[in-house]
């Protein structure tokens, strides 16, 4: 929205039209704006809403149902406070739940978010805060100032410290300039608890901070305009609260707010300071924006940046800007713009101390040279410390450089004052932190004045950037601090040395693996090893903890500890290495256990008892274990035994066994081998290793099979294994055969307890099973047998048992002691044994009421009927008070029976069971049981009785009397056989005897239910019609009426007319609904109701002419008004107009009006209207009255009517004539309401454009203005369309509508003229330049380039290059590329359209910009087939950013390689294979042989020995001798000898001898010398290749050839070098001797010292890092070499 070069950015962030808000919701009252993170949007319609805007994702807002007054975002999270009318509720929208909520006693004039904690609430009265943290209640801050009674409050702001608090609110201006708005201010202090009024519009609070003061100052900026001696005076002040004693204070400062004339009413809205680049942005009502300097109040900018009024505004701390939302829904961010900010101030405003300032103070870009400029200034003023502190605080550190450091260096002061470099770092060290120079530099300072302290503070501080030379520097006097600086260095050799010289061996791993640094372990190992063993343990276990296993081999580990005989801690190493028993660890498991096994087997017992391995070598730990006499050990090991009798023989030997230990050792065997094993153990001796074979079985029953284990102790028959081995099993087992076994062998054994224990207490052992043998084995003891049968049901066997084994006492205390419930069986089986009578009585009088009497009597019943048997027993329980049910059923069966007077007894007898006796008394005496079953009302029993016995009179006094609706249900039911009997005698005796009227009303409802109306109107007619007591029963009536019509409509009226006493208004609603009108007509006459007596005749009898005749004879206005209705309803206007009339009914006008104008009746409507309008005061009947005076063509009575009070809703009368075409009217109308925007439309229909022209301008519209320019164009009134499109294409959103339309009429030249006038306005915007260059790229191409030179910084660039691209303008694309940073793009075009674009110049200019690298090779292509004498000149613009062999190819390829040398010599620096070989192609070629020489020297990346092959032959000797030379370097050397020796260039071929270290080849050079006479080179050979000629060789050549003299001089330097070797080899050879004898003694202490698994060591062991290898940490010792094992002279010890 701002031009590019601007220096404050404006741009749309969102619309809140756009995403579908009403216009008319985009106000203050219903748009909130807390902060930069939210917007909260009220819609009122069409239903109440909520939305809530996210700026950071504005494209997706949230809308929520929700209905307030108000709605707040916290400025911070999620957080909605919502306001009610005085109710307040705070909402988390992420938790859902609700914070907080309290209920006003004042009314709420305004609230605001003035903290994310705290809500500001402003009433008519005072002000208040409520936190959200804090108490329930607000709590009350400071009561309002009278200079703000009548305001509006539009703000409420609390500075940062929460110390101060400002209300601002506006009114309307004085009474001699009353537009413009006043504004007033209360500011408060909390401290103080005082107020002070002031005149301002806005305010805002901020903070400033003097170097020279600890604290920030608390800064308030407020604006005013007020209107003050006939002239208007704009102010802005800046103004310091609460100043700080004794320090810097800020003053007060004010600045002017200039005002243009057209903006003469407006006045300041909103203030944002930004402490983010230290300025303040004042912003106005209409649109403009000041933006000030906060330290100097200096006005920086000023521009209208909305043209429609801004409401809102909010703080945008994170961009330094501000937020601002307008009438249009435009939400739009300004902020600074920092790449041009600075340069507009000081080439624009040549304000070059406030530039300064700025660029320090918010750090940007821009003036650099400025700031430069003055450094030298203050340099050569002597001003030191004003240097120091402004580079120190140069913006984007432009003088935070090593020449800055070297400049105040040099600067020496007089003794006392502080050196101006102390002065720049002690400015960093307050300002913020050190780059790396300038910590070096200060920290140089700092140690040579021996101040540590400093650097540890400024350490801690992070004032100081970490480097690897800073840590170098520091460790000279504090190796502490330096690893710390190391470690922020990341200097990762340096960090490992320091721990490593700490001993903090631990972190050298973690913070390898930090850094992702990985050491050389094994001799970090190697080396701690030799210092510290311990440690070097300590140092293994990390290592074997390292994820991704031990960086060292483990074996390599236990061997450099058992070279030292460090066994036991190579055992603790191990067992916490292989503590997870993996299988790939199974050798060193064997190892720990071999070397403890070797040397102290009692380790070796603890670490296989402990079973932590499981992977070792089995047949070597068991061999081992039985040498060492652990055999439990060696039987553990049994899966190495082929032989079961290898187990057997060792498992014998029991009693040195722990028991436990082989018990789990038979856990390992196979089932059979465990077999066979236990078998043994018994063979041998039973009585010794029962109790192991038992506990083996107890173990592990479920792997061996506990039928198995049986099966072993019954072959020995030993029960008492069973029994033991089977009383675990018990519990856990559920085999029946289990348990038997179990008992069987507690029986036999003659464990009667636990035979008697398992029988009660067992739920598996086959019952029958039990009890045959029980019976079989006959025990003394009967109590298992009593078990078992009483358990499992068979107690007619157990009494058969104990009676015929004349066992009576078992009898009498099973029956008395252990189930006396099971007495009715015994007595049964012992009735059917024939015992004696006497023993039964008394067996069941000895338990009296235990005896369940029931089975009891079933039992004596069954057995031939012996019933009686029981009598005085029952009689007995009877006299103890028994209350038993089967006691007296018993009894009353018995009086059946006995005929001892059963009716009474079935009346008075309370206890019996009605449906029990009655069942028993059916077959013997009917009417007993209808007694029986009427007692205990069992329904369906009684029934049943009394429908087989036709007992139908009983059944149906019976139904009555019970009054059920279910009975009434079963028998009213059609599938009743007996229903109708049943139906005759309720209507001939039942029902007629009752007087109880519920059981009358119960049975209507039961035959209404049953769906029985003509009898149910039978039964009715008898009760209601026959003179009963139920004869005036208003429900019967209701219901005899109901029921007819329903059944029997012909009976209704009859009904209707005979009976009075029934619900007329009820009967009559049911009547309509029957379709039966006249008697439902008959009925409201009857009861008078007029109303529902005319709404049947009009509604459903449709007879409109007996509604009037019934209207005029009972006239009543609700009669009147349905006629009137019914008549509306049939198109009768006229009729009903009159009916509404005798009425007096004005309620129903809506509908008089829809009516007439459905028939276009407007003159009788014109008369109801102004009847209606006599009693009511409605919008619509103004309203309506006025469009029919329209329809009528009344426009006089129109202009009459708007003279007069009315209430009608002109601005929707005038839409809707305009719609309707009545545009004069519609002019009167849009006239009235001064709704100029409609009234120019209307006045375009009207052909009046000069009218509507000047209705725009009054209603200043740009839809209005779009539309009139429309019409002018259409009507070809291009004056009057110029004058509007002027005001149209200033907004952005109607340019292009405006462009199409005028294009669509081919109306070009008119909407160029156009444009360029538009061109001048204040508010011409990008838009507008954008578009007249598209119009002179499509019609007048010429002025494109001069419209693209002028404007570039103001036109959309890529719209222009869409059309540039259309129309084919070549150079102006290539330019407007340029111009929008698209290099490719242009590059491109040039190519594709050279002849019109390219500029060499312009086009070496881009080719360094360009992106793809696939132009760099299409550019060069270009320039080779158009432009080949420019390529170079390219090549050499490209040389940093083609790939150079990619080049050479495509010029190899096109054949023009030569055309490139000087770009090849350019770029050969860089080594390139393709590049050194086609530059020495191009030396040969041109015989070049001193640059091929050279080159072949300094750049060695090509194929040499391509080369060297293809000039070995060449005619020039230079070039053979360059190819001999490219031999010797690639390692060639008899090649290159044999070339030296063709071309006679000894002494090349010497020193290629001498570099070969080849022996052989020198020997045969020597040769090849002597043969051909050459003595002179055969000297010089033996002094140049000196070290390669053995001496032999050399005499015998000089002796054979006759050539001794030259070999001298060879032979005297041999002969004198060889002396100097023997005579040192003596010398050592005597030192060596003696350090032997003298340490024999040692070695031989050594040797018998080794313990016996040293000679399992292996012969080399990986030994320290050779000296050179590696580099050894700093502060420690290489380790030493490892001790001798074997005697000097002697080989080393093998196993």
């Amino acid at each position: 929205m701002t031009a590019t070069g601007a220096p404050i950015v404006t741009k749309e962030i969102v619309s809140l039209t756009g995403l579908g808000i009403g216009a008319q919701f985009v106000g203050f009252s219903f748009v909130t704006m807390e902060s930069e993170k939210y917007i909260c949007v009220r819609e009122t319609s069409p239903q109440n809403s909520l939305m809530i805007v996210d700026l950071s994702v504005p494209k997706q807002p949230l809308r929520r149902p929700i209905a307030a007054d108000s709605a707040l975002m916290n400025p911070l999270g999620k957080v909605l406070a919502l306001r009610a009318q005085e109710q307040l509720q705070v909402f988390n929208l992420d938790t859902k739940a609700k914070l907080k909520a309290y209920q006003m006693n004042e009314q709420i004039v305004f609230w605001k978010w003035i903290t994310p904690k705290i809500i500001g609430l402003v009433t008519q009265d005072a002000v208040y805060h409520w936190s959200i943290e804090g108490p329930p209640e607000p709590v009350k801050m400071f009561e309002r100032a009278a200079n703000l009674n009548g305001h509006q409050i539009i703000n409420y702001r609390c500075d940062p410290t929460e110390k101060w608090l400002v209300l601002i609110g506006i009114a309307p201006g004085p009474p001699e300039r009353p537009q413009l708005v006043k504004g007033n201010m209360q500011i408060y202090s909390v401290d103080q608890k005082r107020s002070q009024s002031l005149e301002a519009h806005a305010a805002a609070f901020g903070s400033f901070k003097f170097a020279a003061n600890d604290a920030a100052s608390v800064i308030i900026s407020f604006a005013s305009k007020n209107y003050s001696g006939a002239q208007v005076v704009s102010k802005l002040h800046v103004i310091e609260l609460g100043a700080q004693t004794g320090k810097v204070g800020f003053g007060k400062k004010q600045a002017e707010l200039f005002f243009p004339p057209e903006f003469a009413d407006d006045f300041p809205i909103a203030i944002q300071m930004s402490q983010k680049y230290g300025v303040i942005y004042v912003l106005s009502k209409m649109g403009l924006l000041f933006v000030y300097d906060l330290e100097t109040a200096v006005a920086v900018y000023r521009n209208r940046i909305s043209v429609d009024p801004f409401f809102i505004s909010a703080d945008a701390p994170s961009n330094g800007g501000f937020y601002a939302v307008n009438k249009r829904g435009q939400v739009l961010m300004g902020t600074i713009n920092e790449t041009t900010i600075i340069s507009f101030i000081s080439d624009q405003l040549k304000n070059m101390d406030l530039a300064v300032s700025l660029a320090k103070r918010a750090n940007l870009p821009g003036a650099e040279k400025l700031v430069v400029q003055r450094f030298h200034e203050l340099v050569s003023q002597t001003k030191y410390r004003e240097a120091a502190d402004l580079a120190a605080e140069s913006p984007q550190g432009v003088l935070r450089t090593p020449e800055t450091v070297a400049k105040l260096q040099l600067i020496t002061v007089p003794p006392g004052q502080t050196s101006p470099l102390l002065q720049y770092f002690g400015t960093l060290l307050t300002k913020g932190r050190l780059n790396a120079f300038e910590s070096l530099e200060l920290s140089r300072l700092v140690v040579s004045q021996s101040k540590k302290h400093l650097l540890e503070n400024w350490l801690a501080e992070d004032k100081l950037e970490c480097t690897e030379d800073l840590g170098n520097l520091i460790r000279a006097v504090d190796a502490e601090m330096a690893l710390k600086v190391y470690i922020k260095a990341r200097a990762t050799a340096k960090v490992i040395a320091g721990f490593a010289e700490r001993r903090e061996f631990d972190k050298i791993l973690i913070y390898s693996k930090q850094v992702n640094y990985t050491p050389d372990y094994l001799f970090l190992l190697q080396s701690v090893l030799a210092i510290d063993p311990q440690a070097a343990v300590n140092f293994a276990l990390i290592l074997s903890k390292m994820d991704g296993g031990c960086p060292v081999d483990y074996n390599i580990i236990i061997e450099l500890f058992l070279q030292r005989n460090m066994i036991r801690e190579t055992t603790a190493f191990l067992l916490d290495v292989l503590k997870e028993n993996l299988p790939e660890h199974g050798m060193l498991q064997t190892k720990v256990l071999e070397i403890n096994l070797l040397t102290f087997p009692n380790v070796a017992e603890a670490i296989m008892a402990n079973g932590v391995f499981s992977h070792y070598d089995r047949s070597r730990i068991a061999q081992l274990c039985e040498k060492s006499g652990l055999f439990m050990r060696a039987l553990q090991a049994h899966l190495h035994y082929t032989e079961l009798t290898d187990i057997k023989r060792v498992i014998i030997n029991t009693h040195t066994m722990d028991v436990q230990a082989l018990v789990e050792f038979f856990g390992t065997l196979s089932k059979d081998w465990a077999l066979d094993c236990m078998k043994e153990l018994l063979l041998i001796d039973m009585r010794q290793n029962l109790q192991i074979v038992v506990q083996v079985a107890k173990e592990y029953a479920e792997q061996l099979g506990v039928e198995h284990c049986i099966d072993l102790f019954e072959q020995f028959r030993c029960y008492e294994g069973i029994f033991f081995f089977l009383g675990a099993q018990l519990a856990k087992s559920e085999d029946a055969n289990v348990h038997f076994k179990y008992i069987e062998a507690a029986a036999k054994i003659g464990q009667l307890k636990e035979v008697e224990r398992a029988t009660r207490e067992s739920k598996f052992y086959d019952a029958e099973r039990a009890r045959n043998f029980l019976m079989e084995i006959q025990l003394p003891d009967a109590r298992p047998l009593i078990n078992v049968c009483d358990r499992f049901g068979f107690i007619p066997e157990l009494t058969h048992y104990l009676y015929s084994k004349n066992m009576l006492r078992y009898i009498e205390g099973y029956v008395q002691k252990v189930n006396p419930g099971n007495a009715p069986l015994v007595v049964g089986q012992l009735l059917e044994e024939d015992c004696q009578e006497d023993f039964i009585k008394n067996l069941v009088f000895s338990i009296r009421s235990l005896v369940p009497v029931e089975p009891l009597v079933a039992e004596c019943q069954k057995r031939r009927n012996r019933l009686r048997l029981l009598t005085p027993f029952l009689e007995n329980l009877v006299s103890e008070g028994s209350k038993d049910v089967a006691v007296h059923n018993a009894l009353a069966k018995i009086a059946v029976d006995t005929s001892n007077n059963p009716e009474h007894f079935l009346t008075t007898n309370p206890y019996y069971d009605s449906q029990v006796v009655g069942k028993y008394c059916e077959n013997r005496d009917p009417t007993l049981a209808v007694i029986a079953y009427h007692r205990g009302q069992c329904d369906d029993d009684l029934i049943h009785v009394t429908n087989r016995n036709s007992l139908f009179k009983v059944q149906a006094r019976y139904v009555v009397e019970r009054m059920d609706p279910e009975l009434w249900a079963k028998l009213l039911n059609p599938d009743n056989f007996y229903r109708r009997q049943f139906i005759d005698q309720i209507v001939s005796t039942a029902l007629p005897d009752t007087r109880s009227p519920d059981q009358v009303s119960a049975a209507v409802k039961a035959f209404m239910l049953a769906d029985l109306p003509h009898e149910l109107i039978e039964l009715l007619e008898k009760i209601v019609l026959q003179n009963s007591a139920f004869s005036d029963n208003p429900n019967l009536q209701n219901l005899l009426i109901l029921t007819a019509i329903k059944a029997d409509k012909s009976r209704v009226m009859d009904y209707v007319n005979r009976l009075d006493n029934f619900d007329g208004p009820a009967v009559g609603e049911i009547a309509v609904g029957a379709e039966l009108y006249e008697e439902a007509f008959t009925v409201f006459k009857k009861f008078s109701l007029h109303t529902q007596a005319v709404n049947v005749l009009l509604e459903n009898l449709q007879s409109i002419g007996r509604g009037v005749d019934f209207a005029n004879r009972v006239e009543e206005a609700d009669v009147w008004r349905q006629v009137a209705k019914a008549q509306l309803k049939i198109g009768a206007v006229a009729e009903a107009i009159d009916s509404f009339t005798r009425a007096k009914d004005t309620t129903h006008f809506s509908e008089v009006i829809k009516a007439a104008e459905e028939v276009k009746a407007y003159d009788d409507l014109v008369k109801y209207l102004l009847m209606v309008r006599k009693s009511i005061k409605e919008p619509k009947v103004d309203s309506e009255l006025i469009y029919a005076y329209a329809m009528s063509d009344q426009l006089s009575d129109i202009e009459d009517f708007l003279l007069q009070p009315h209430v009608a809703n002109l601005p929707s009368v005038g839409e809707r004539l305009y719609e309707d075409g009545a545009y004069q009217a519609a002019r009167i109308i849009f006239t009235q309401t001064s709704n100029w925007g409609q009234l120019a439309t209307t006045l375009i229909k009207l052909k009046l454009f000069q009218d509507a022209v000047d209705a725009s301008r009054k209603a200043d519209n740009s839809r209005v203005w779009k539309e009139v320019c429309f019409a002018c164009v259409d009507a070809e009134e291009f004056r009057l369309a110029q004058i509007c499109g002027l005001h149209v294409i200033v907004q952005v959103d109607d340019l292009e509508e405006v462009s199409d339309y005028y294009q669509k009429h081919e109306r070009w030249k008119e909407l160029i003229a156009l444009m360029e006038s538009g061109l001048g306005l204040e508010r011409a915007h990008m838009g507008i330049f954008t578009e007249l260059g598209v119009l002179y790229a499509k019609y007048l191409p010429d002025k494109l380039m001069e419209h693209l030179k002028l404007f570039s910084a103001r036109v959309n660039i890529p719209k222009l290059i869409r059309a540039c691209s259309e129309q084919q303008h070549w150079k102006e694309l290539t330019f407007l590329y340029i111009q929008y940073d698209e290099f490719d793009n242009a590059a491109a075009t040039m190519i594709a359209h050279s002849p019109e674009a390219w500029d060499h110049t312009q086009f070496k200019d881009i080719a360094v910009k360009m992106a793809k690298i696939e132009l760099y090779y299409r550019a060069i292509t270009f320039y080779l087939e158009e432009h080949p004498d420019l390529l170079n000149d390219l090549l050499l613009v490209l040389s940093s950013r083609v790939d150079h062999t990619q080049v050479v190819n495509l010029l190899r390829k096109a054949g023009h390689l030569p055309m490139i040398k000087p770009y090849l010599v350019s770029v050969q620096s860089h080594n390139l294979s393709a590049v050194n070989e086609a530059l020495n192609a191009l030396y040969v070629e041109e015989e070049e042989f001193d640059k091929l020489r050279e080159s072949i020297e300094m750049y060695d990346t090509f194929d040499q020995i391509s080369l060297a092959q293809q000039i070995e032959k060449h005619e020039l000797l230079e070039f053979r001798r360059i190819a001999a030379f490219i031999y010797n370097k690639a390692g060639r050397w008899r090649q290159s000898v044999e070339l030296s020796k063709k071309d006679e260039l000894y002494k090349d071929a010497m020193e290629t001898c001498s570099e070969s270290g080849d022996g052989m080849l020198t020997e045969e050079l020597l040769t090849f010398f002597v043969e051909q006479g050459r003595r002179d080179c055969f000297a010089a050979c033996l002094y140049i290749c000196y070290d390669l000629v053995r001496a032999d060789v050399a005499l015998e050549l000089a002796w054979m050839h006759k050539m001794l003299d030259y070999v001298v001089p060879y032979m005297i330097q041999f002969i004198r070098e060889y002396t100097n070797k023997v005579d040192e080899l003596m010398k050592d050879k005597y030192d060596s001797l003696q350090e032997l004898r003298s340490k024999s003694s040692e070695d031989k202490d050594m040797l018998s010292k080794q313990n016996l698994y040293a000679q399992l060591l292996p012969l080399a062991l990986p030994g320290p890092t050779a000296p050179g290898m590696y580099e050894i940490p700093y502060g420690m010792s290489p380790p030493p070499p490892p001790p001798s094992t074997s005697f000097a002279g002697m080989p080393p010890m093998s196993f």
